[in-house]
């Protein structure tokens, strides 16, 4: 990340992806992030009226004007800055399934979730944010997470570590014989099927609790805050940013088979993202004796 703000002069646009995102990409797609949440986001926090909120799958999952309206301004934008991308959002794929397919394809894919915790955002919560990953060939390559109410954007690029408002990030390791601290899949986005295959986490020596939005629930990984996330859904948009952020800052991650998530799908499912990899596997093992 550079630390001198973009100006029109110095925007990343037009130049094609030959690896993991450069500086100057890194900071051109904070500035596009930073102006979708100014222009779409934050106008419509505690502001939003009945008729801008609707339901897609069930009265838990919501969508909002807010959403629509970021995902569009980050689409155009992302894809200009990278010719030749494509992008795959929580609302293009909600309308058109087949735009996940993007995922198996070569090309660059920005994967897109304008407002994660859609739910906490329409209640006034700040506990929301937005969440933008690079991938290509099924690689994640580079990871950006913006809190605009808490002021906090993450980043991710591979090989390269993980920053925070621009300070190295490093997830660390619990404290041996410590409560490991871990936010599953809540109760309200699961299926009865689901809540048993969690029950492995409500066991001695973990404190298991519903998770927040799913990007800032990596954060807090990635930061040391929280040792472990167990989930049970795996669309792109809600692990791929949080996934690269925590790899990068020392965090392991695999599904109950033992192998790394796949952004494609697939996945033997719940998987965990852990502080580090012996955490991993404590989960994994108590998440196998729940499925």
């Amino acid at each position: 990340m550079i630390d001198d703000p973009l100006n029109e002069d110095s925007a990343h646009i037009g130049v094609p992806l030959t690896g993991p995102p450069d500086d100057l990409l890194v900071a051109s797609v904070e500035k596009v992030m930073r102006e979708a949440a100014d222009a779409e986001i934050m106008p419509r926090y505690r502001q939003l009226a009945a008729h801008e909120i609707a339901e897609k799958a069930g009265p838990h999952d919501l969508v909002t004007v807010a959403d629509k309206a970021a995902e569009a301004h980050l689409t155009a934008a992302l894809m200009e800055l990278l010719p030749g991308s494509v992008v795959v959002g929580e609302e293009a794929v909600h309308a058109d399934p087949s735009v996940y397919d993007a995922l198996r394809g070569d090309v660059p894919v920005w994967i897109v979730d304008p407002v994660d915790g859609t739910r906490q955002f329409i209640a006034g919560d700040p506990g929301f944010c937005t969440l933008v990953a690079l991938a290509r060939g099924g690689e994640l390559l580079g990871s950006w997470t913006y809190a605009p109410v808490l002021g906090e954007m993450a980043t991710a690029v591979r090989g390269g570590g993980a920053r925070l408002n621009g300070a190295p990030l490093r997830s660390g390791t619990p404290v041996p014989g410590a409560v490991l601290r871990v936010a599953m899949s809540h109760p309200d986005y699961t299926t009865p099927e689901q809540k048993r295959q969690l029950l492995g986490l409500r066991t001695e020596g973990i404190e298991a609790r519903p998770c927040g939005a799913a990007g800032l629930e990596y954060l807090a990984v990635a930061r040391g805050e929280l040792d472990a996330v167990a989930f049970n859904w795996e669309y792109a948009w809600d692990h791929a940013a949080g996934l690269l952020l925590v790899a990068e800052a020392g965090g392991a991650q695999m599904t109950l088979a033992g192998v790394p998530y796949r952004i494609a799908g697939g996945n033997a499912l719940p998987f965990t993202a852990a502080r580090d990899a012996a955490t991993a596997r404590t989960v994994r093992l108590r998440l196998q004796d729940g499925s």
